[in-house]
């Protein structure tokens, strides 16, 4: 087969791809905020009719079987906890997303590399504490010299971010679609204007 074997037997495909379920944990919280938790709808029809999970929130387009008829759910509960990771992974993106996706260096965004605030060539480490995002032009002006040779300095001091931390970062980024369902469900925590 030259396709998604999951959609090769449905009349539009296209149109279905486009119709994600919004994961929330037990605790009604998403899973994660960014990226978003999301599930294909196939996934999250699954989900449900192995009762893995509770629909919250359905679209309005249906799929079926020859016996069975099920609306495509737009919001799912896990019955199940998932106890949220304690300790933050040292990876390109969770990086990225510490510095909010902006050079340390000019405040930039776009372009984004990665430089070692005390050069490797100088005895420094790979590690949160001295790893930050930067442009490619500081990256390059930077080099291998100390920041004091070249009179740049950080926005903010490089530092291991916890969990929690850059769950709350991540929704400062939204995806580029947020169905209406979703609202309730994504920032009903957040502080109201007053």
């Amino acid at each position: 087969m030259d396709g998604d074997f999951r959609t090769d037997f449905v009349r539009d495909p296209s149109a279905l791809r486009q119709h994600p379920a919004l994961v929330l944990n037990a605790d009604y919280r998403p899973l994660s905020y960014y990226p978003l938790s999301l599930w294909s709808w196939q996934d999250a029809v699954k989900a449900a009719w192995l009762d893995r999970v509770d629909i919250l929130a359905e679209y309005d387009e249906v799929v079926h079987s020859p016996s069975t008829q099920i609306r495509i759910p737009s919001v799912v509960v896990l019955k199940d906890y998932v106890k949220p990771q304690k300790r933050v992974a040292f990876t390109r993106f969770n990086l990225f997303l510490r510095d909010e996706f902006c050079c340390q260096y000019c405040g930039a965004r776009g372009d984004l590399t990665f430089d070692h605030v005390v050069p490797r060539a100088a005895g420094g480490i790979t590690s949160w504490e001295n790893v930050v995002a930067a442009c490619s032009p500081c990256n390059l002006k930077k080099g291998s010299k100390p920041l004091h040779m070249l009179g740049m300095s950080l926005c903010k001091a490089p530092r291991r971010p916890g969990a929690e931390e850059l769950r709350n970062t991540g929704r400062k980024f939204p995806p580029n679609h947020l169905h209406d369902s979703w609202m309730d469900f994504l920032y009903w925590d957040t502080e109201l204007d007053a």
